[in-house]
């Protein structure tokens, strides 16, 4: 599909949502919307919350257009929709006042079946030698991937730049690797419309953040970011592994820390300073820098893994391991998991 025929919709999708992010900040503002900083926070101003949200309106009714336009099946388009709908107002709910933990991940579970039901099942895994069929056991897997996305991006939206840095270059990514793999239709449509999106969030959450993203912003991305990986697989099987390594940076800190807090017996839903990013902005005294490195990380190392994952000349699970390598030790290094000082 020509990206001279629909070039405009990204970059009006980014215009709109730079506008409404602003529209958000002064409703945020108003409303008295404002995350305070607290022993556990990596801010030390009072800001508002809930700009994420412009990435949801202008990003669903984008899809909405590109299925009326015929560009993708309206069943990828209602699963995103009805989808990304529940995981946003969850969220929107969640930032107005306060969503017990378990009700949240119940509405993230129904969200993901919702995107599975629309979907279908995965298709096999693509493993050296072999395409593994998991079955019904791989649409379970599926939901709890989805689900874990959610989360995982809500617990990296941590610092000034950094979600909306993640979503920009693995919407990037993950269109090139669309294009890298010799797709059919407009599969490099939709991670373009959520870069761009998040784009013009980014512009009023870069450092020093004017606003923040909020959990309607960033469950939705999660939700977004992985259904669009297993809607990738289902024209590339191959193109699994390269969402997986686009995805590396925040897969590898949440994971590594929820995995050694839980070692420790800490409540998972506890708020927390023990992310490797979170430690890495105390250590430089800033976030841009962790923003910028991170950034770095997924143009200068991860994309190039995927695309060449992408394109068949690298072997899914090889680039992957390759890719989470560096990624890990700098975990460590960092004392992802570990409080402050300890």
């Amino acid at each position: 599909m020509s990206f001279l025929r629909w070039w405009p919709l990204p970059l009006g999708v980014w215009l709109v949502s730079w506008r409404l992010t602003g529209r958000f900040l002064r409703y945020a503002a108003a409303r008295r919307l404002l995350d305070v900083p607290n022993a556990r926070s990596s801010h030390v101003v009072p800001t508002p919350r809930g700009g994420g949200m412009a990435i949801v309106v202008t990003t669903l009714p984008a899809l909405v257009l590109l299925g009326a336009l015929g560009a993708l099946g309206w069943n990828f388009v209602w699963g995103l929709l009805g989808a990304g709908a529940v995981v946003a107002g969850v969220g929107f709910v969640d930032d107005h006042g306060h969503v017990a933990p378990r009700w949240r991940l119940i509405w993230h579970f129904a969200a993901a079946a919702w995107v599975l039901g629309w979907l279908g099942r995965p298709p096999p895994l693509p493993l050296p030698g072999v395409a593994l069929d998991l079955g019904w056991a791989g649409a379970g897997l599926a939901a709890l991937y989805l689900a874990w996305l959610v989360n995982l991006t809500n617990f990296m939206d941590g610092i000034d730049g950094i979600a909306g840095v993640e979503a920009v270059t693995i919407g990037l990514g993950g269109a090139l690797a669309a294009a890298a793999a010799g797709t059919a239709g407009g599969q490099w449509l939709p991670p373009s419309i959520l870069a761009a999106a998040s784009l013009g969030f980014l512009i009023w959450n870069w450092p020093p953040a004017k606003v923040f993203m909020g959990d309607a912003g960033s469950g939705f991305l999660g939700l977004m970011l992985g259904a669009l990986s297993l809607q990738a697989a289902r024209a590339a099987p191959r193109l699994i592994w390269s969402w997986l390594i686009l995805l590396g940076v925040f897969v590898v800190d949440a994971t590594m820390t929820l995995g050694r807090r839980m070692a420790r017996g800490e409540r998972c839903s506890e708020a927390h300073r023990n992310h490797a990013y979170q430690h890495a902005a105390q250590r430089w005294g800033a976030h841009r820098p962790v923003t910028l490195a991170v950034a770095a990380i997924n143009l200068c190392w991860l994309l190039p893994l995927a695309l060449l994952v992408a394109h068949g000349s690298l072997e899914g699970v090889l680039g992957v391991l390759m890719a989470y390598a560096p990624l890990v030790a700098a975990a460590l290094l960092l004392r992802a998991g570990l409080p402050p000082g300890e």
